[in-house]
Parts: C-alpha cells; structure tokens; sequence
C-alpha cells in the first residue's frame, strides 16, 4: 500500500530507490534551470553548434515540406519505426561493414532505454517451465540504466573486471575470463562499448572471447553501441564493429545531439526485431517520427559518419582532455586514479583511500552545488561485498568547459579535506 492506496507487485518495483530515477531527476532539474548545482552527473551530450546546425537546416526543410510535416506530426509511424529510415539504416551499416543487414534485421524503440527493457525480459526472466533465466554482465562497472529495468528480482548476476594499475594516475578493467563461467540459466550476455560509466572499451580480442562464449553457450551477446562507431563516434581508439546472427547490436541517436527525439535502434535477427515490433505497438503503438524525420537524411547520404567523425569526436576529445588536465592539477598529492578514457562522454575516478562511501561523498557534494553519480549504482547483479564499488565516482565532461571546471575545483575542494 502507498498513501493509502492499493497498488500491484509491479508498482512496488518502481516505487522503491533507483539510481537511474535519481539520475533523471537530478538531470532533469538541472537541465530546467531549477538548480544551481554545477551538473557533472547526467548524460546529456554536449550542445555542438556544428552538429544543431545540421538539425535546424533538417527541420527548416521539414517544415517546408507539408507532406512529410503533416505525415511526422500528424500520423502514427507503424510499430518497428519508419521503412525509409530503417532501409538507409541498413544500407549504411553494410557501406561501412559489409554485415549483410536486411531491413528485416533492424528496428526502432521509444528511445534505447526501452530497448533493453525489451531484450532483458524478453530473454531473461521465468521461462514457460518457470525456470527463472539471467542476463550474465561479464565485466562490471556497467550502465546503471539496466540495474531496474526487470520485471523480476536477480534478473543479472555479473563478474568483477580485472584491474591493471597504469601510469600518470591511470588504470583500466579487463574481463577475467578465468572468472567468467556461464550459468546454465543464463539468457544472454550483455555489454557497452565503450563503456558508460568508465569510458572503457573493450579490445577486440575480448570481444571475439565473448562472442565466441556465447556461441558456445548458445546465447545471444547484446552490445550496447550508445556511444560506438560509426555514429557518434565517441570513442577514441581504432575498433571494428561486429555483428552476426548471435549478437544484438543497439544503438541510439540521443547521444548523436538528439536526446529528446527518443529514438533506439535494434540490430539483430527477425526473430527478436519482430518481437520488438509487437512490443512496440502494444506498450507505445506506433515509434517516434521525430528522430527519423530529423536524421534520415544524414544516414541515406552517410553525412552522419563524417559529422561523427570530424566534428563529434573531436569535440569530446578535447573536452576530455580538459577535464583529465584538470584532475591531475586539482588533485595533485592525492591518491586516485582516472579510468583510461577511451569513449563515452565521463571520467570515471577511483578514490582507493576514500574514507567514506561514494554515496556519502555524493551528499556532501550535493550541499556543496555539485552533482555527480556514485559508483556504487553501477554494479547491476554484482552480490559480492566488493570495497571498490565504494571508492568511484562517474564525473560527465560534456557539459560548458566552465561548469566542468567550476565542478572539478569544488570536488577536489571536497576530496582534499577527507583525503588530505
């Protein structure tokens, strides 16, 4: 019962904690101008002028356009996502790797968190025998976006990476293979790559380790290309994107500049897409048309790979590099270490001799006017009591230069006092 009122086991899931709910409304406030906080917590990309440029043209010919403005405002788009954008989807991702895509093998979701709200019930779960079946994560820190998606308890169960110690305050996880037995329950196994929240990526020999572990298992491996190539492109180490009929490939045009068009995308076999579709029609009706209707043209020209790549990354690039110089500055004498950052849009910090929890150190940087996210929220189906997952911090680097930098000063500020 809440407030008096009766509601379902199912409420009783949302109702309680979540860091991705704290995540958004921390986010959402801020984006909204009802906070001061200096915001180095959320995921919103960064606002490249080049790239609104390519979106304001793409709606001004929209809006000169009264067929297609009047089919995008005013028309249900059917189930798996607008034909057109989808065909010059596949066309391009079999341009750049020869996959051998059909349209049939893509489909569109209400946005990328809907995506593996999809895939991890429609795999994971109680099967028709009541077998509860999981989604193996094979390395954690992970995506704190999974952690609530289930509509059952111990949905995940996933392993501890191994950590090589680096140079110039820097480290990297790895997979443990030799940890890394596959459950006979186990669904699927997911990851994203580059990784949200550390800004690793995994190397192509650990993925063709993965990939071939759940050919073995006879298990599909879900990668999460949020931020991967060819668009945005926010990585910055060479990789090869791979797919074949046991991988589900995702991907989204949010961090592409286009977060509230609320547009995923599934790659994979027509078995699933077409288990999307029927999702879609039941829980949302039709997709959006708004992110199709405003990148469709980038995608049948291939413009969008070049604009992910001279203008995207470079600006991450940069922006990353200045935050890392700034870390090393304000934090010089303490005791840290900053993931490698090889993609995504964060810098993920390890205080090993934090005296008190992340979650603590997020309060007490929350009085202070700054936001970011504890690293305690990003180890979905990890059990183990781990001290690790205590000691890390996500810090985003998307935001103004000056915010980032106001930020870093304030918990540096912070740090000095429990770590000096």
């Amino acid at each position: 019962m809440v407030g008096g009122m009766k509601f379902s086991r199912l409420a009783a899931r949302f109702n309680r904690p979540s860091g991705i709910a704290r995540l958004m409304d921390d986010l959402g406030e801020a984006m909204a101008g009802d906070t001061d906080a200096l915001m180095l917590g959320g995921g919103n990309p960064a606002h490249i002028p080049a790239v609104e440029r390519h979106f304001k043209m793409a709606l001004q010919r929209l809006l000169h356009d009264p067929a297609r403005l009047a089919h995008t405002l005013g028309n249900y788009e059917a189930p798996g996502g607008n034909a057109e954008f989808i065909k010059a989807l596949a066309a391009l991702m079999n341009r750049q790797y020869q996959w051998g895509l059909k349209p049939e093998n893509v489909v569109l979701t209400v946005g990328s968190q809907a995506a593996f709200f999809y895939l991890f019930n429609l795999l994971g779960g109680a099967d028709d025998t009541g077998r509860q079946r999981q989604i193996l994560l094979p390395i954690t820190p992970e995506y704190i976006g999974y952690a609530d998606v289930g509509l059952s308890d111990g949905l995940f169960y996933a392993r501890r990476p191994l950590i090589e110690r680096l140079d110039d305050h820097f480290f990297k996880y790895h997979v443990d293979f030799a940890d890394l037995a596959v459950r006979d329950n186990t669904a699927a196994m997911c990851v994203s790559r580059p990784t949200n929240p550390t800004g690793n990526v995994l190397s192509d020999t650990e993925l063709a380790g993965l990939i071939e572990l759940a050919r073995a298992n006879d298990i599909p491996l879900i990668i999460d290309n949020a931020y991967g190539a060819p668009f945005p492109n926010i990585i910055f180490t060479e990789v090869r994107p791979v797919w074949n009929e046991n991988i589900i490939y995702c991907m989204s045009l949010s961090k592409l500049g286009l977060p509230g068009a609320r547009t995923g995308i599934v790659i994979a076999t027509e078995a699933i897409t077409d288990l999307i579709r029927k999702m879609n029609a039941v829980i949302h009706l039709a997709t959006a048309n708004f992110g199709p209707a405003l990148a469709g043209e980038l995608v049948q020209s291939g413009e969008i790979v070049t604009l992910s790549r001279s203008v995207i990354r470079p600006c991450y690039e940069a922006r990353r590099e200045h935050a890392v110089r700034l870390i090393k500055r304000e934090l010089d004498g303490l005791d840290y270490y900053i993931h490698k950052p090889e993609g995504a849009i964060f810098l993920w910090l390890w205080l090993p001799g934090l005296p008190v929890t992340a979650e603590a150190l997020y309060e007490r940087l929350k009085a202070k006017g700054v936001l970011l996210i504890p690293g305690s929220h990003f180890f979905p189906g990890l059990t183990e009591d781990w001290a690790h997952r205590q000691q890390c911090v996500r810090i985003t680097y998307s935001m103004d230069e000056r915010v980032v930098e106001r930020g870093i000063r304030l918990i540096a500020k912070e740090l000095k006092s429990l770590l000096g």
